[in-house]
Protein backbone atom coordinates (compact mmCIF):
# COMPACT_ATOMS: atom_id res chain seq x y z
CA UNK A 1 0.00 0.00 0.00
CA UNK A 2 1.38 3.65 -0.57
CA UNK A 3 2.64 5.44 2.21
CA UNK A 4 0.34 8.35 0.98
CA UNK A 5 -3.54 9.32 0.24
CA UNK A 6 -4.71 6.63 3.78
CA UNK A 7 -7.28 6.35 5.94
CA UNK A 8 -6.12 6.15 9.92
CA UNK A 9 -8.38 4.05 12.40
CA UNK A 10 -7.10 5.95 15.15
CA UNK A 11 -7.76 5.26 19.00
CA UNK A 12 -7.83 8.99 20.05
CA UNK A 13 -6.61 9.31 23.61
CA UNK A 14 -8.61 11.27 26.20
CA UNK A 15 -7.46 14.67 27.13
CA UNK A 16 -6.65 15.53 23.35
CA UNK A 17 -8.42 17.05 20.83
CA UNK A 18 -9.57 15.40 17.65
CA UNK A 19 -7.11 18.76 15.79
CA UNK A 20 -4.79 18.03 17.87
CA UNK A 21 -4.48 13.84 17.08
CA UNK A 22 -5.04 14.62 13.44
CA UNK A 23 -1.63 16.88 13.76
CA UNK A 24 0.20 14.01 15.12
CA UNK A 25 -1.08 11.53 12.48
CA UNK A 26 -0.13 14.33 9.78
CA UNK A 27 3.79 14.49 11.27
CA UNK A 28 3.74 10.56 11.50
CA UNK A 29 3.02 10.05 7.83
CA UNK A 30 4.70 13.14 6.69
CA UNK A 31 1.55 14.34 5.20
CA UNK A 32 0.98 17.32 3.35
CA UNK A 33 -2.53 17.57 4.06
CA UNK A 34 -4.85 15.81 7.33
CA UNK A 35 -8.54 15.86 8.52
CA UNK A 36 -10.84 13.46 10.02
CA UNK A 37 -13.94 12.40 10.04
CA UNK A 38 -16.38 13.10 12.92
CA UNK A 39 -14.96 15.29 15.84
CA UNK A 40 -14.76 14.12 19.01
CA UNK A 41 -14.43 15.89 22.54
CA UNK A 42 -11.21 16.01 24.02
CA UNK A 43 -13.26 14.08 27.55
CA UNK A 44 -14.01 11.04 24.60
CA UNK A 45 -12.10 8.33 23.55
CA UNK A 46 -12.06 5.81 20.72
CA UNK A 47 -12.72 5.51 16.65
CA UNK A 48 -11.15 9.17 15.10
CA UNK A 49 -10.79 8.39 11.62
CA UNK A 50 -7.77 10.44 10.23
CA UNK A 51 -7.75 11.31 6.47
CA UNK A 52 -4.24 11.79 5.20
CA UNK A 53 -3.27 13.80 1.42
CA UNK A 54 -5.63 12.86 -1.29
CA UNK A 55 -8.21 10.97 1.24
CA UNK A 56 -8.86 14.21 2.61
CA UNK A 57 -11.44 14.32 -0.29
CA UNK A 58 -13.77 11.25 0.99
CA UNK A 59 -14.26 12.65 5.06
CA UNK A 60 -17.60 13.73 4.26
CA UNK A 61 -18.51 10.55 2.53
CA UNK A 62 -16.76 9.11 5.97
CA UNK A 63 -18.63 11.22 8.33
CA UNK A 64 -22.25 10.43 6.90
CA UNK A 65 -22.16 6.86 8.36
CA UNK A 66 -23.58 5.18 11.49
CA UNK A 67 -21.63 5.01 14.44
CA UNK A 68 -21.36 2.97 17.93
CA UNK A 69 -20.59 4.36 21.32
CA UNK A 70 -20.09 3.27 24.77
CA UNK A 71 -21.11 6.21 27.41
CA UNK A 72 -20.80 6.39 31.07
CA UNK A 73 -23.22 8.96 32.89
CA UNK A 74 -24.03 10.02 36.04
CA UNK A 75 -27.26 10.06 37.17
CA UNK A 76 -28.60 12.83 39.86
CA UNK A 77 -26.37 15.22 38.49
CA UNK A 78 -27.02 17.26 35.45
CA UNK A 79 -24.02 19.92 34.61
CA UNK A 80 -24.50 23.09 31.89
CA UNK A 81 -22.49 20.96 29.39
CA UNK A 82 -23.73 17.98 29.48
CA UNK A 83 -20.66 16.27 30.56
CA UNK A 84 -18.00 16.41 33.97
CA UNK A 85 -16.54 19.21 32.42
CA UNK A 86 -19.54 21.52 33.37
CA UNK A 87 -21.01 23.45 35.95
CA UNK A 88 -23.74 21.27 38.00
CA UNK A 89 -27.16 23.08 37.97
CA UNK A 90 -29.36 20.18 39.34
CA UNK A 91 -28.80 17.77 41.86
CA UNK A 92 -30.97 15.26 43.42
CA UNK A 93 -29.96 13.05 46.33
CA UNK A 94 -31.18 9.96 47.61
CA UNK A 95 -32.75 8.92 44.65
CA UNK A 96 -33.70 5.16 43.79
CA UNK A 97 -33.88 4.05 40.82
CA UNK A 98 -34.63 0.30 39.58
CA UNK A 99 -32.81 -1.06 36.01
CA UNK A 100 -36.09 -2.37 34.55
CA UNK A 101 -37.14 1.37 35.14
CA UNK A 102 -33.96 2.69 33.33
CA UNK A 103 -34.96 0.28 30.44
CA UNK A 104 -38.32 1.46 29.95
CA UNK A 105 -37.25 4.93 29.73
CA UNK A 106 -34.63 4.12 27.74
CA UNK A 107 -36.95 2.32 25.35
CA UNK A 108 -38.86 5.92 24.65
CA UNK A 109 -35.26 7.06 22.64
CA UNK A 110 -35.06 4.05 20.10
CA UNK A 111 -36.16 5.15 16.68
CA UNK A 112 -36.42 8.50 15.14
CA UNK A 113 -36.05 11.17 17.81
CA UNK A 114 -35.84 14.76 17.69
CA UNK A 115 -32.74 16.31 19.34
CA UNK A 116 -31.53 20.05 19.83
CA UNK A 117 -27.96 20.32 20.02
CA UNK A 118 -26.05 21.40 22.94
CA UNK A 119 -24.91 24.92 23.18
CA UNK A 120 -21.61 23.29 23.57
CA UNK A 121 -20.82 22.09 20.38
CA UNK A 122 -18.89 23.08 17.13
CA UNK A 123 -22.16 23.89 15.29
CA UNK A 124 -21.66 27.32 13.89
CA UNK A 125 -24.50 29.75 13.69
CA UNK A 126 -23.51 32.70 11.44
CA UNK A 127 -20.06 31.44 11.22
CA UNK A 128 -19.82 31.32 14.92
CA UNK A 129 -19.17 28.18 16.79
CA UNK A 130 -21.75 27.40 19.56
CA UNK A 131 -19.67 26.85 21.92
CA UNK A 132 -17.89 30.26 22.10
CA UNK A 133 -21.16 31.60 22.66
CA UNK A 134 -21.92 29.15 25.41
CA UNK A 135 -18.63 30.34 26.83
CA UNK A 136 -19.93 33.85 26.84
CA UNK A 137 -22.75 32.92 28.54
CA UNK A 138 -24.88 33.10 25.43
CA UNK A 139 -27.84 31.03 24.11
CA UNK A 140 -29.52 31.03 21.04
CA UNK A 141 -32.24 28.95 19.66
CA UNK A 142 -31.21 25.70 17.94
CA UNK A 143 -33.14 24.01 15.73
CA UNK A 144 -34.46 20.53 16.32
CA UNK A 145 -32.76 17.50 13.98
CA UNK A 146 -34.12 14.39 13.62
CA UNK A 147 -31.56 11.39 14.61
CA UNK A 148 -32.11 7.69 14.37
CA UNK A 149 -31.29 5.89 17.26
CA UNK A 150 -31.44 1.91 16.21
CA UNK A 151 -29.62 0.32 19.36
CA UNK A 152 -29.91 1.42 23.38
CA UNK A 153 -28.83 -1.16 25.81
CA UNK A 154 -27.40 -1.26 29.31
CA UNK A 155 -24.36 -2.56 29.79
CA UNK A 156 -24.41 -1.78 33.63
CA UNK A 157 -25.64 0.04 36.29
CA UNK A 158 -24.28 0.67 40.00
CA UNK A 159 -26.30 3.43 41.16
CA UNK A 160 -25.55 6.45 40.37
CA UNK A 161 -23.52 5.54 37.01
CA UNK A 162 -25.09 3.96 34.09
CA UNK A 163 -23.06 2.30 31.34
CA UNK A 164 -24.92 2.08 27.81
CA UNK A 165 -24.32 1.45 24.19
CA UNK A 166 -25.56 3.49 21.46
CA UNK A 167 -25.80 2.97 17.66
CA UNK A 168 -26.78 5.89 15.91
CA UNK A 169 -27.63 7.94 12.96
CA UNK A 170 -25.00 10.68 11.78
CA UNK A 171 -25.45 14.45 13.90
CA UNK A 172 -26.39 12.53 17.16
CA UNK A 173 -25.32 14.06 20.17
CA UNK A 174 -24.91 11.84 22.96
CA UNK A 175 -24.02 14.35 25.85
CA UNK A 176 -27.54 15.43 24.93
CA UNK A 177 -29.01 12.19 24.85
CA UNK A 178 -27.45 11.07 28.13
CA UNK A 179 -29.10 14.60 29.40
CA UNK A 180 -32.35 13.66 28.02
CA UNK A 181 -32.17 10.41 29.46
CA UNK A 182 -31.72 11.47 33.05
CA UNK A 183 -34.93 14.07 32.31
CA UNK A 184 -36.68 11.68 31.10
CA UNK A 185 -35.46 9.47 34.55
CA UNK A 186 -36.48 12.92 36.76
CA UNK A 187 -32.80 12.50 38.40
CA UNK A 188 -30.87 14.34 35.95
CA UNK A 189 -27.75 13.31 34.39
CA UNK A 190 -24.17 14.06 32.55
CA UNK A 191 -21.46 12.15 31.15
CA UNK A 192 -18.43 11.28 32.41
CA UNK A 193 -16.88 8.86 30.19
CA UNK A 194 -17.32 8.30 26.37
CA UNK A 195 -15.64 5.89 23.83
CA UNK A 196 -16.55 5.89 20.05
CA UNK A 197 -16.32 2.26 19.54
CA UNK A 198 -17.87 1.93 15.67
CA UNK A 199 -18.13 4.17 12.52
CA UNK A 200 -19.68 2.31 9.42
CA UNK A 201 -17.34 -0.59 8.64
CA UNK A 202 -14.44 0.29 11.63
CA UNK A 203 -14.13 -1.43 14.45
CA UNK A 204 -12.02 0.01 17.63
CA UNK A 205 -10.42 -3.88 17.41
CA UNK A 206 -8.73 -2.73 14.24
CA UNK A 207 -7.89 0.81 15.58
CA UNK A 208 -4.20 1.90 17.06
CA UNK A 209 -3.13 4.09 19.43
CA UNK A 210 -0.30 7.29 18.57
CA UNK A 211 2.43 4.94 19.45
CA UNK A 212 1.64 2.11 17.75
CA UNK A 213 1.99 4.09 13.95
CA UNK A 214 2.48 3.19 11.57
CA UNK A 215 3.44 0.22 12.14
CA UNK A 216 -0.07 -1.38 12.88
CA UNK A 217 -1.40 -2.05 9.42
CA UNK A 218 -4.95 -2.98 10.30
CA UNK A 219 -5.66 0.54 11.39
CA UNK A 220 -4.72 1.72 7.96
CA UNK A 221 -6.26 1.57 4.83
CA UNK A 222 -6.52 2.94 1.13
CA UNK A 223 -9.15 5.67 -0.36
CA UNK A 224 -10.99 2.34 -2.15
CA UNK A 225 -11.56 0.15 0.64
CA UNK A 226 -12.43 2.77 3.17
CA UNK A 227 -15.67 3.72 1.02
CA UNK A 228 -16.30 -0.03 -0.17
CA UNK A 229 -20.01 0.98 1.10
CA UNK A 230 -20.77 2.93 -1.78
CA UNK A 231 -21.30 0.77 -4.97
CA UNK A 232 -18.30 0.87 -7.65
CA UNK A 233 -18.58 0.79 -11.33
CA UNK A 234 -15.92 0.28 -13.97
CA UNK A 235 -15.69 2.57 -17.00
CA UNK A 236 -15.47 1.84 -20.19
CA UNK A 237 -12.14 3.66 -21.83
CA UNK A 238 -14.77 5.66 -23.46
CA UNK A 239 -16.73 6.78 -20.30
CA UNK A 240 -13.97 7.08 -18.30
CA UNK A 241 -12.48 10.09 -20.93
CA UNK A 242 -15.41 12.07 -20.93
CA UNK A 243 -15.63 11.55 -16.69
CA UNK A 244 -12.21 13.19 -16.06
CA UNK A 245 -13.12 16.12 -18.78
CA UNK A 246 -15.88 17.17 -16.97
CA UNK A 247 -19.21 15.63 -19.05
CA UNK A 248 -21.75 13.68 -17.87
CA UNK A 249 -21.87 9.57 -18.64
CA UNK A 250 -24.94 7.03 -18.61
CA UNK A 251 -23.77 3.27 -17.83
CA UNK A 252 -25.68 0.65 -17.77
CA UNK A 253 -26.01 -0.03 -14.31
CA UNK A 254 -27.74 3.62 -13.44
CA UNK A 255 -31.26 1.85 -13.59
CA UNK A 256 -31.20 0.72 -10.07
CA UNK A 257 -29.83 3.41 -8.14
CA UNK A 258 -31.47 6.30 -6.57
CA UNK A 259 -31.05 9.84 -7.83
CA UNK A 260 -28.60 11.91 -5.46
CA UNK A 261 -26.61 8.51 -4.22
CA UNK A 262 -22.78 8.35 -4.83
CA UNK A 263 -20.16 5.54 -5.93
CA UNK A 264 -17.01 4.60 -6.20
CA UNK A 265 -16.05 5.12 -10.33
CA UNK A 266 -13.00 3.19 -11.44
CA UNK A 267 -11.19 3.76 -14.53
CA UNK A 268 -10.97 0.53 -17.09
CA UNK A 269 -8.08 -1.07 -15.01
CA UNK A 270 -10.05 -1.04 -12.10
CA UNK A 271 -8.37 1.74 -10.13
CA UNK A 272 -10.61 3.81 -8.25
CA UNK A 273 -10.16 7.55 -9.94
CA UNK A 274 -13.61 9.83 -8.46
CA UNK A 275 -16.65 9.69 -6.53
CA UNK A 276 -19.54 9.71 -8.89
CA UNK A 277 -23.24 11.22 -7.97
CA UNK A 278 -26.24 10.22 -9.74
CA UNK A 279 -27.86 12.97 -10.83
CA UNK A 280 -30.12 14.28 -13.76
CA UNK A 281 -27.97 17.11 -16.27
CA UNK A 282 -29.55 19.41 -18.98
CA UNK A 283 -27.78 17.33 -21.58
CA UNK A 284 -29.32 13.95 -20.53
CA UNK A 285 -32.93 14.69 -20.21
CA UNK A 286 -34.29 11.17 -20.74
CA UNK A 287 -32.90 9.43 -17.58
CA UNK A 288 -30.10 9.90 -15.02
CA UNK A 289 -26.52 10.36 -15.32
CA UNK A 290 -23.15 10.78 -13.33
CA UNK A 291 -21.10 13.55 -12.35
CA UNK A 292 -17.84 13.58 -10.55
CA UNK A 293 -18.67 14.63 -7.30
CA UNK A 294 -14.58 14.73 -5.88
CA UNK A 295 -11.37 13.87 -8.37
CA UNK A 296 -8.88 12.22 -6.41
CA UNK A 297 -5.30 12.52 -7.62
CA UNK A 298 -4.46 8.95 -7.55
CA UNK A 299 -3.94 7.80 -10.66
CA UNK A 300 0.11 7.04 -12.09
CA UNK A 301 0.76 9.98 -14.33
CA UNK A 302 1.41 8.57 -17.73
Amino acid sequence: MSEKNLVINLNKPEGMSSQQAVTRVKHIFAAKKAGHAGTLDPIATGILLVCVDEATKITRFLAETDKEYVAVMKLGERTDTFDSEGQVIKKVENFELEEDKIATVLERFKGTIKQTPPMYSAIKVSGQPLYKLARKGIEIERPDRNVNIYKLDIISFTAPFLEIRVLCSKGTYIRSLCDDIGTALDVGAHIVALKRTKIGDFRIEDSAELGELPDKKESVCSIDKAIKYLKEIVLTPDDFLKAINGAPIAPGELSDLPLNSYLRLKNPEGKLFAIGKVTRCESRPTGPAIKIERLLNVLPNK
